[in-house]
């Protein structure tokens, strides 16, 4: 009886060390291999995932929804929490309109690697566009017509990735979205985001300031040339208005291009939480505007842009030595030339 129990706890105690070393790797076989088992391609919408450009052994899924004709290019951007709603092969695009694109960040459901906050994730979506117009060009209209949605944690990407893409959008549309980190992180007083901030972005905003510093859109306000269509419930409690007011501040005083839609006692824990049926139809007329067509941007033959991590433009891209580093450059298309004003980087051009 003594030699049996000694060895269920041999058995018990090897278990436990093997399944403590193996543990993220395993479930990361298991994400894999079922999330292979839901993709599909189908006549209306595929779900699919494409390799990242940039990031050794990350593939990141993407829910593809056809036009019946070819038309613009609308990227859109989950919640914080969340990850892409998988389609049925029958699902309608919910906007008909647009060669719809619903892209599941790194490290969530349905996708490799790990989140980084508005980091190294953001490019996923570049990798998306560079995707479709290589892959689905006949469902393409004109490639320069390319709009972004996103609300929540989304709408906190947004913020980020219109400075840090600049010329890439024709117009966004942000809701409800998180601008500055650092102070959606000192706000969070039950700590509802916090946990995952300190993982993804790898440290607090009172030991790397910086790093909050590269992923919030604010940060990068003086690189937008995308006109803005930003709406915030005025009460929002998860995250509070001062994130579109202070962004949409400073973006009238560089005489950016935006309109700001507050939504006066909308917001609970419920970011929409009061919206009257009145209300509901202002913020669906104004979202219908920020979708309309919108010319494509240009960027300036010269000039000076923030270096959030990286930034990306149709003539060159700029990579800091360190994704939590903020630089700035300057640059002349004509010579080709990008300079350092502050921080060290790598340029490549296009």
């Amino acid at each position: 009886m003594k030699k049996l129990i000694i060895f269920l706890w041999f058995i018990s105690f090897s278990c436990s060390i093997f399944c403590q070393v193996n543990v993220d790797s395993l479930f990361e076989d298991i994400k894999f291999k079922n999330g292979n088992e839901t993709f599909f391609t189908s006549e209306k919408v595929d779900f699919i995932r494409i390799k990242s450009t940039i990031t050794e052994d990350v593939e990141f899924a993407a829910v593809i929804y056809k036009p019946a004709k070819p038309s613009p290019i609308l990227l859109l951007s989950h919640g914080w929490h969340q990850s892409v709603m998988p389609p049925a092969e029958d699902s309608p695009n919910p906007y008909p309109d647009f060669l719809t694109v619903q892209a599941d960040m790194r490290g969530r459901e349905y996708s490799t690697g790990r989140p980084d906050c508005n980091g190294l994730e953001l490019y996923d979506f570049y990798d998306t566009y560079l995707y479709l117009i290589e892959h689905y060009r006949e469902y393409v209209s004109d490639v320069e017509q390319v709009y972004y949605s996103g609300g929540s944690g989304g709408g906190g990407n947004g913020f980020a990735i219109i400075g840090k893409f600049p010329d890439l959008f024709c117009s966004a549309l942000i809701s409800c979205g998180i601008s500055d980190y650092a102070k959606w992180y000192e706000k969070d007083e039950i700590g509802e985001f916090r946990d995952e901030m300190i993982v993804w972005i790898g440290d607090t905003p009172e030991r790397n300031r910086e790093a909050y510093r590269s992923r919030s859109g604010i940060t990068t306000v003086g690189n937008v040339l995308t006109p803005m269509y930003i709406v915030h419930g005025e009460t929002d409690v998860r995250v509070p208005a001062t994130h579109s007011r202070e962004f949409v501040d400073v973006a009238k005083k560089r005489k950016k291009q935006v309109e700001y839609l507050e939504l006066e006692h909308v917001g609970t824990r419920n970011h929409w939480g009061r919206i009257t049926p009145e209300q509901e139809k202002q913020k669906e007329e104004f979202g219908k505007r920020a979708l309309t067509p919108h010319p494509a941007p240009g960027l300036p033959a010269k000039g000076e842009l923030i270096v959030a991590g990286y930034v990306v433009t149709k003539h060159f891209s700029v990579f800091m030595d360190s994704i939590d580093s903020v630089g700035k450059i300057k640059y002349n298309l004509k010579k080709r030339k990008v300079s350092f004003v502050k921080g060290h980087g790598k340029v490549i051009w296009k």
